[in-house]
C-alpha cells in the first residue's frame, strides 16, 4: 500500500490547502505534518528545494505544490483525463500560482510600505488575475473551470479566493472578488458547500 506524508506549514490556506482537500474528498490516507515556521526553520534543508509543500510518496520526496497537487488529483479522481480539459485545469492552475508569487512578494513589509504594496497589488496584479480567472471560469461553462465538474484546478481556486474573503491580506478589500467577478465569488460559495468540501473541514 502506498503511503503518503504530506508536510507543510500549520496554517489553512496556502500551497499545501488544496493537496490536504484533495486527499480527503479522494478518501486518500496520508500523514498530515503540520509545521511551525520554527520548526520549518530548522529543517528547510532536509527539503530538496528549502520550501514546502513537499510530499513523501514510499519514501521518495516530491517537491512543488502543482506537481503535487496534479498527482493527487489523478488518484482522486479530481483531475481531467481530456487532454484539452487537462490543459485548462493546468491554465487555472499556474495562473494562480503567478499569484501567489506576487503576494508573497509583500510578506515581510510593514507600515506605510506594506499598505502601498497592497495597493499596488490591488490596483495592478491581483485585479488582473481576478478577472482573467473569471474568464477561465465563463470558458469552462461558468460552474467550473474544465471538465464540467470539481476539479483541483476549483479547489486551487477556491482557497486563494476563500483566503481574500477572510481579510487575510491587510489593505485589500475582503469584498474585492464579489466587486470584480461576481461569478467567481459564486464559484467559491459553491465549491465551499460541496460536501467533499465541507466534510474536511467539519472534520
Amino acid at each position: 500500500m502506498t503511503r503518503f506524508k504530506l508536510t507543510y506549514f500549520d496554517f489553512d490556506g496556502g500551497r499545501g490547502e488544496p493537496i490536504r482537500i484533495a486527499f480527503h474528498i479522494g478518501g486518500i490516507g496520508f500523514e498530515d505534518i503540520r509545521l511551525k515556521f520554527p520548526q520549518f526553520q530548522e529543517a528547510r534543508e532536509s527539503f530538496r528545494f528549502h520550501a514546502l509543500p513537499a510530499i513523501e510518496i514510499d519514501d521518495q520526496q516530491i517537491t512543488q505544490s502543482n506537481s503535487i497537487l496534479r498527482h493527487v488529483g489523478k488518484l482522486a479522481g479530481l483531475y481531467p483525463t481530456d487532454g484539452l480539459q487537462a490543459l485548462y485545469c493546468d491554465e487555472v492552475m499556474d495562473a494562480v500560482e503567478d499569484l501567489s508569487h506576487a503576494v508573497g512578494r509583500t510578506f515581510g513589509l510593514k507600515g506605510d510600505e506594506l499598505k502601498q504594496a497592497r495597493e499596488e497589488l490591488v490596483n495592478g496584479r491581483l485585479t488582473t488575475y481576478i478577472k482573467g480567472l473569471d474568464d477561465l471560469l465563463v470558458r469552462g461553462g461558468g460552474r467550473y473551470f474544465a471538465d464540467g465538474c470539481m476539479t483541483v484546478a476549483d479547489l486551487k481556486v477556491f482557497v486563494e479566493t476563500r483566503n481574500l474573503a477572510k481579510g487575510t491580506l491587510d489593505h485589500v478589500p475582503t469584498d474585492i472578488v464579489e466587486g470584480l467577478a461576481p461569478a467567481l465569488a459564486e464559484h467559491r460559495d459553491r465549491i465551499a458547500n460541496d460536501p467533499g468540501v465541507v466534510a474536511y473541514y467539519t472534520r
